[in-house]
């Protein structure tokens, strides 16, 4: 099993160097300082696992993990970090494990134990079925089937389920690429939830426009129209 570690700080990652010792079974393909260094090097060594620190300089582990979503093989994932406040969201991203610092062996033999032990193989980009969004103060653990819609805000995106509509630091695209086949793309800007529309009619153009259960409109670009039509049979 070839791992990389992915960590601004030298000595966690010499320490993980260290730890790893005595599991002849993972040799580490290389080192990352920032997520920068990260891609190039999944790119060129293309790991079964990343050793992921989530608070570097420049971007999160967080983002490292979208910007690869779309790759056919993606490799495991165990969050190493010194804060537990990133748990549930690593639960949402499907990571193997997560390790607090100072990580002890016990806890490492158990992570690598449970990479082993998932079935691989099955691409690893699983649907979401749930997020975990925090806004401010207020924090949400939502499952996908509650989101009616998506739509995007520049470099992030606004998800609407119930009376909410928190942003999230996401793009759509790759939000699309973890949704499940119920989430279609209406346009360039919103995602919908087709399992959300009330009821839909034609525009004279051939637009689709949908009505979703709460009222909310959306309308489908012509090119989606008619993907939709075809998914839909009509």
């Amino acid at each position: 099993m070839r791992a990389l570690l992915i960590d601004d700080e030298r000595r966690a990652r010499a320490e993980m160097r260290r730890l790893l010792g005595a599991h002849p079974e993972v040799t580490i393909a290389g080192e990352a300082a920032n997520v920068s260094e990260a891609k190039e090097m999944i790119t060129r060594e293309r790991p079964d696992l990343l050793f992921l620190d989530v608070e570097m300089p420049g971007a999160t582990g967080f983002d490292l993990l979208d910007e690869i979503a779309s790759r056919e093989q993606t490799p495991a994932v165990i969050f190493t970090t010194a804060f537990d406040r990133y748990a549930l969201r690593a639960f949402e991203v499907r990571a193997a494990d997560y390790l607090l610092k100072p990580v002890t062996p016990e806890r490492l033999k158990a992570a690598l134990e449970h990479v082993r032990t998932e079935d691989r193989s099955e691409p690893q980009k699983l649907p979401l079925d749930q997020f975990f969004i925090r806004e401010g103060e207020r924090a949400w653990m939502v499952r996908a089937v509650e989101i009616k819609l998506i739509e995007a805000e520049g470099n992030y995106a606004r998800l609407h389920f119930g009376e909410n509509r928190p942003l999230i630091l996401r793009s759509l695209q790759t939000l699309q690429a973890r949704l499940d086949e119920h989430f279609f793309r209406a346009n360039r800007s919103q995602i919908v939830n087709l399992r959300w529309i009330a009821r839909m009619e034609l525009e004279v153009d051939g637009a689709v426009r949908a009505v979703l259960k709460d009222g909310t409109e959306v309308i489908f670009s012509r090119r989606q129209s008619q993907a939709l039509k075809e998914r839909m049979a009509i």
